[in-house]
């Protein structure tokens, strides 16, 4: 009871003070006890707005925490100065209400500052400089993240990129992520292709593609390619085989010795002295050379340090050496190269080479394809060519030399020592140059002076037209079409005028060489009324001696009867067989008509007899004196006006004589008769040229 009576005592005490507190309160009042305020505001900025009653008046406590910060403008709270988040994140202020009794009352602000992105990323290092070997391997860090990552006064997300400032260095390095800057190794690095690069780090506070106020800070890092010893030892000259230039692949190495001689000098060799290079250059390791095969009876040697080939021993046998050679780095013997190399023993060359002239002059025009020929200056229609001579050949032609042209492109030498052109000329001038000439064998190599006169172009002439195979071609075809012409116009005109008598000739000649039906077609008058005629004319005029027989006169004898007859009578002089195709009939009456006006006759009288189907005749040196008037004599002397034609005629008739017995002897169709030199007196000729029938049919009769 005593506490409650207490108790009471004081709340009744203190009752009208705080009553007092309440209305005073009420008196004073602000919009916005705990405001917000952006940092970076602006001085004056309003923070919040104070109400006050009548009578009552208010003031900043000057022992607030942020009481300089703040001031009061009327009835409007305001800041002094700019705030800053990374500074201070709360300000507090109190307010001191007071009425017209000196009654105070405190009122508390708490103002909040709000963060605004108003600080660019921060690096430790705005430059950086990096080694990294050429032989690093792939995803290896390069550079830790401890030494690229950024800071952000406003605390905000950092946002890395990484690019690259040279060219054709892209793709070597990147950054483990978007918010994670350490740079590692993308691919294998090559000291040929890169040897430094410069990259560029962004940090940013914002995403890339972000719309909102982005703030970047930007590190330059500097790489610079340490290159490494990745590469074996390359032989020099080589080629490079593949676009990045880092395999290259050497030739092998040619060279001479004269048998049965040992040269003290290094060996000259082709396309140069043994030689390799460590690629990895700027290391430049040393490099040892040794033979390592192809060099059984030890007759070379190489030296270690150099490279020069020597000769031990003398060569006793023409067999060609091929060696191989090794150069290995000093420092790692596992980085080597092998190269053959082909000693050739050839026979010793007592004498080089040499060009007859010091000085060779040539002459071309400007204008001309290249490949034509560069011409002698004195004798404009020879090209020009060089030769050298060796008095090691009998007639000091070598034929193992080789013709170059050393010191100009607009001229070639061809392996004969011609010299051409090797591009169109545009100008006059002259050219001097000097021409090599080599012994592909003994590798003696000799060397003269061209000089060419590059002239005008001038009107083409055979001289200096370098015709084609094509333009002769054009030529021969242009030429061969009148030339057929004419030989086709000559054959006609010579078969117009020849024809005939070479095809008689032809077919009595071939008549005599194959055994045949021998008939005198053309006197067939039963079958060829009009040929019979015609050689009835032939015969009164001379030119040709036949004889129409009966057609109804006794079958011919048999071979041997005839053989009898010709026994009875004297050795024949002359033979000839008479011989008539049916096909010929025609031809042969029209070409013994040719010969009327040339022949003579040399019946003059016909001697009739009872048969007036017969004609005789007669030689001097048989008719009695009393033969009568009806007989013409044909004098001995008519028969050897013409010596060589008497002897011809002997012969051929010979020859038909033999013909006529052969056919005789194998019983053959035919027709032949013989005429004594010496006929008997009064013996009369009588032939059967009807042709009809066998032989048993054809009418003969030896008078």
């Amino acid at each position: 009871m005593a506490f409650s009576h207490r108790f009471l005592t004081s709340m009744l005490f203190l009752l009208p003070s705080t009553i007092h507190v309440l209305a005073q309160q009420e008196a004073c009042s602000v919009d916005n006890q705990k405001p917000s305020v952006n940092e970076n505001n602006p001085p004056g900025y309003v923070v919040t707005t104070i109400t006050l009653e009548q009578g009552f008046t208010v003031r900043i406590d000057p022992s607030s925490p942020d009481a300089s910060y703040f001031t009061i403008q009327g009835s409007q709270l305001q800041l002094t100065k700019s705030v800053d988040f990374e500074k201070d994140t709360l300000l507090l202020v109190y307010l001191l209400c007071s009425d017209a009794a000196g009654q105070s009352n405190s009122l508390e602000i708490i103002v909040t500052i709000v963060n605004m992105n108003d600080n660019s990323p921060v690096f430790k290092q705005t430059n950086l400089t990096q080694i990294v070997p050429e032989d690093t391997k792939v995803n290896s860090t390069v550079i830790p993240r401890e030494d690229l990552s950024a800071t952000d006064a406003d605390l905000d997300t950092i946002y890395y990129e990484l690019t690259t400032r040279m060219p054709d260095t892209d793709g070597y390095f990147a950054i483990k992520g978007v918010n994670n800057p350490e740079i590692y190794l993308r691919k294998a690095l090559d000291y040929d292709k890169i040897k430094f690069t410069t990259l560029l780090l962004y940090a940013r506070d914002r995403p890339v593609n972000s719309t909102n106020t982005t703030h970047t800070a930007t590190a330059t890092i500097s790489i610079f390619i340490e290159q490494a010893d990745t590469k074996p030892p390359w032989f020099l000259p080589c080629t490079f085989t593949n676009m990045d230039n880092n395999v290259c692949i050497s030739s092998p190495y040619t060279g001479r010795v004269n048998i049965s001689e040992k040269s003290t000098a290094p060996l000259t060799l082709a396309p140069g002295p043994i030689y390799a290079i460590d690629p990895d250059y700027t290391l430049n390791e040393k490099i040892v050379y040794s033979i390592v095969g192809g060099d059984t009876d030890k007759v070379f040697s190489v030296d270690a340090d150099t490279g020069n080939l020597t000769m031990n021993k003398a060569v006793t046998s023409p067999d060609p050496f091929l060696l191989q050679v090794m150069a290995s780095q000093v420092n790692n013997v596992q980085k080597y190269s092998v190269v053959s190399v082909e000693i050739k023993v050839i026979n010793k060359s007592d004498s080089a080479p040499y060009f007859k002239n010091k000085i060779y002059k040539g002459t071309v025009s400007v204008g001309l394809a290249p490949g034509s020929f560069v011409l002698e200056a004195d004798v404009p229609s020879k090209p020009l060519m060089i030769t050298a001579a060796d008095d090691d050949f009998t007639d000091k032609v070598n034929p193992n030399i080789e013709y170059h042209i050393r010191n100009s492109t607009d001229f070639i030498a061809t392996k004969d020592g011609l010299i051409l052109t090797n591009v169109m000329l545009e100008s006059p001038g002259t050219v001097t140059m000097e021409a090599l000439g080599k012994d592909t064998v003994s590798l003696q190599e000799v060397s003269t002076v061209i000089e060419v006169e590059v002239v005008p172009a001038t009107a083409e002439s055979s001289s200096d037209k370098r015709y084609t195979a094509r333009d002769m071609g054009v030529l021969g075809g242009t030429l061969a079409a009148p030339l057929l012409i004419a030989l086709i116009f000559l054959g006609l005109m010579i078969y117009k005028q020849c024809g005939k008598p070479v095809k008689y000739l032809a077919r009595k000649k071939f008549s005599k060489n194959l055994p045949r039906d021998y008939q005198n077609q053309a006197y067939k008058e039963d079958e060829y009324p009009d040929v019979s005629a015609k050689q009835h004319e032939t015969a009164e005029n001379g030119s040709v001696r036949s004889m129409t027989s009966e057609l109804e006169q006794p079958s011919l004898p048999s071979p041997s009867s005839k053989a009898r007859e010709a026994d009875g009578l004297p050795t024949a002089s002359t033979a000839s067989t008479i011989t008539f195709d049916p096909e010929d009939k025609e031809e042969e009456v029209e070409e013994e008509n040719d010969h009327e006006k040339e022949v003579k006759s040399i019946l003059k009288t016909d001697r009739n007899l009872e048969d007036n189907g017969y004609k005789a005749v007669w030689f001097k040196s048989d008719v009695e004196p009393d033969a009568g008037d009806g007989v013409e004599v044909i004098e001995d002397n008519a028969a050897a006006d013409d010596d060589e034609d008497s002897d011809q005629d002997l012969e051929e008739n010979e020859e038909e004589k033999g013909d006529y017995n052969e056919d005789s002897h194998h019983g053959g169709p035919g027709l032949s008769f013989a005429l004594e030199s010496q006929p008997l007196p009064g013996v009369e000729v009588k032939v059967n040229m009807s042709g009809k029938g066998t032989a048993a049919e054809d009418d003969s009769e030896f008078l």
